[in-house]
């Protein structure tokens, strides 16, 4: 099972968009708190759709209470940063690995990157004047890449 874990995301439309590409592809999504937004949003609703009753969805209150969750995925710990050089193409995927995304407004903490230092990958960007992609974006991209790789 593909893992993807948001660490503190802030927009609820984002959130509901990965948790239908989550139900749909049979992945595990953690919410590591706090959220930038009530689970109840009528945002969140209104992205998920549906799809969000058939979401495998794990809220933990903080990092360390998501790795010590027992839902916590046994694999490596993919972070996604633009602060990577390594490509997210040059990774070999397991089942039980985990791809983990900061939130918006300010990605993943120092800390973060510091404790996944030797995990951390980047979605190549031909325009780096530009800050980033979009988180369900950059998620969906993830997702099928490891799906591909796993197919294989």
């Amino acid at each position: 099972m593909l893992h993807l874990v948001l660490f503190n995301p802030e927009i609820p439309q984002n959130t509901g968009n990965i948790g239908r590409l989550c139900a749909i592809n049979e992945c595990r999504l953690h919410l590591v708190h706090p959220l930038g937004f009530k689970i109840t949003d009528k945002q969140l609703r209104r992205s998920g759709m549906d799809y969000w009753k058939s979401l495998d969805v794990h809220h933990h209150d903080d990092w360390p209470a998501f790795k010590a969750s027992p839902q916590a995925p046994p694999g490596k710990l993919w972070l996604f940063t633009t602060k990577a050089e390594k490509s997210y193409w040059e990774v070999e995927y397991v089942d039980g690995d985990a791809l983990v995304f900061g939130n918006e407004g300010h990605g993943a903490p120092q800390w973060l990157h510091d404790e996944l230092v030797d995990t951390r990958i980047t979605i190549p960007q031909k325009n780096s004047e530009l800050r980033s992609l979009n988180l369900s974006t950059a998620a969906g991209i993830a997702t099928y890449e490891v799906m591909r790789q796993l197919a294989q």
